[in-house]
């Protein structure tokens, strides 16, 4: 089974979940609205802007945010960098995903980078959407804030380079935890989605 796959026995209530809709093409708003809705959301907050998105953000804590990559005012990527670094503290660490229309290898690092859970190609599918809510659900990787970073840990192991075996750069930790690399980033535990 693949991580974040959804099998017949999960069971998700997304009933109290406040999800953050944002994309300029009305028609695929509508569509994202209906899958979320068909998941069980009563609130949905639909924006055509990154600018409307963050008037929301400043007036009440959002649950969950599925974005656009491409809007007229502002990139997604943008948008979840400012989220991470600038939102009122309850909304800096929303689980957000990227949904855009093309996802080349340089597309899926700027979302890694800029602190996004996932990117998800167009067309959209309900059970792709519905195990990347179950695979956010699940994780449990901590926030990492420093001068260059702020979002999830990017790492999916911290294990290190395998025993026995040098890293392949330089700054490769060691398997062991070291009190200098610990100063370098403030670990975050970010507040669990209850799904």
């Amino acid at each position: 089974m693949a991580y974040g796959s959804v099998l017949a026995s999960d069971k998700i209530n997304l009933e109290k979940i406040d999800f953050l809709l944002i994309d300029p093409n009305s028609f695929f708003l509508d569509i994202l609205a209906q899958v979320v809705g068909g998941f069980g959301v009563r609130s949905i907050t639909r924006c055509s802007t990154a600018a409307e998105a963050r008037t929301i953000l400043a007036e009440r804590v959002i649950d969950f945010i599925l974005t656009d990559a491409n809007m007229p005012d502002e990139s997604g990527y943008d948008f979840i960098e400012w989220v991470r670094r600038h939102a009122i503290e309850a909304n800096r660490f929303v689980p957000a995903i990227i949904v855009t229309g093309h996802t080349r290898i340089s597309q899926v690092a700027r979302a890694r980078d800029c602190g996004a859970h996932f990117i998800i190609a167009k067309p959209i599918t309900p059970k792709v959407i519905l195990e990347r809510i179950f695979w956010v659900g699940r994780e449990n990787r901590m926030f990492i804030e420093s001068d260059s970073y702020c979002g999830l840990d990017r790492r999916f192991k911290t294990e290190g380079p395998p025993a026995g075996m040098a890293g392949r750069r330089a700054e490769d930790l060691d398997a062991a935890p070291q009190d200098e690399d610990d100063e370098l980033v403030s670990p975050i535990v970010a507040p669990k989605v209850a799904l």
